[in-house]
């Protein structure tokens, strides 16, 4: 199923409580709530990628998005499928790699992508960029990327904007662009890029 790059995702939600995990807020991100309150992202067909535990997608469903959630972890999912009955509200999840999307083309109108993109090697990035395009609608499709910003040091997987735009402009319109600060659940501040992008026709 996974590339054996990836394979360490699974062992990480199986062995580690949630709350040990900086990553998973417990809460939905404010990139995305402020998205969606905003109205610039009306509720369509959603897909989350690498949904993690799902706080993000449950969000979405209470809003009124049709969900679909996508991991390559099966106990993130198993995660993500607790708090979506205990919210009482419909997503599909499935058990996947993110870098080849098992959509059809033009499925979603919007992606969110909590820290996918950042943990994609260097030799599937090309990949995994034009499988978001694909399963994005051409008319109206929106995503929205937040991922780690070269203000936290150098590193393989921490950007600038400017290698943000040499990786994405190909295949995707810039709508907006914020460089954040985040205290993660583990207390440490982190430095991310949240950048909305329209597919191009």
């Amino acid at each position: 199923m996974a590339d054996s790059s990836y394979r360490d995702w699974d062992r990480v939600y199986k062995e580690y409580p949630l709350e040990a995990l900086p990553w998973e807020l417990g809460q939905p991100r404010q990139t995305l709530v402020k998205l969606v309150e905003s109205g610039r992202v009306k509720p369509c067909r959603a897909l989350d990628v690498c949904c993690g535990a799902g706080t993000n997608p449950v969000y979405l469903a209470q809003k009124g998005f049709d969900v679909t959630a996508l991991d390559i972890s099966r106990h993130a999912l198993r995660h993500a499928q607790r708090k979506t009955r205990q919210a009482r509200v419909q997503i599909r999840f499935v058990l996947a790699s993110f870098v080849s999307l098992p959509f059809t083309d033009g499925r979603f109108e919007f992606v969110f992508d909590m820290g996918c993109f950042h943990h994609v090697t260097v030799k599937d990035r090309k990949s995994f960029i034009w499988g978001i395009s694909r399963v994005l609608n051409s008319r109206n499709g929106l995503y929205l990327l937040v991922c780690f910003s070269d203000k936290n040091g150098p590193a393989w997987n921490h950007f600038s904007k400017e290698q943000l735009v040499d990786y994405f402009s190909h295949e995707f319109v810039f709508k907006s662009v914020e460089h954040f600060d985040s205290v993660e659940a583990d207390g440490y501040r982190r430095f991310f890029y949240a950048v909305l992008m329209q597919k191009r026709h």
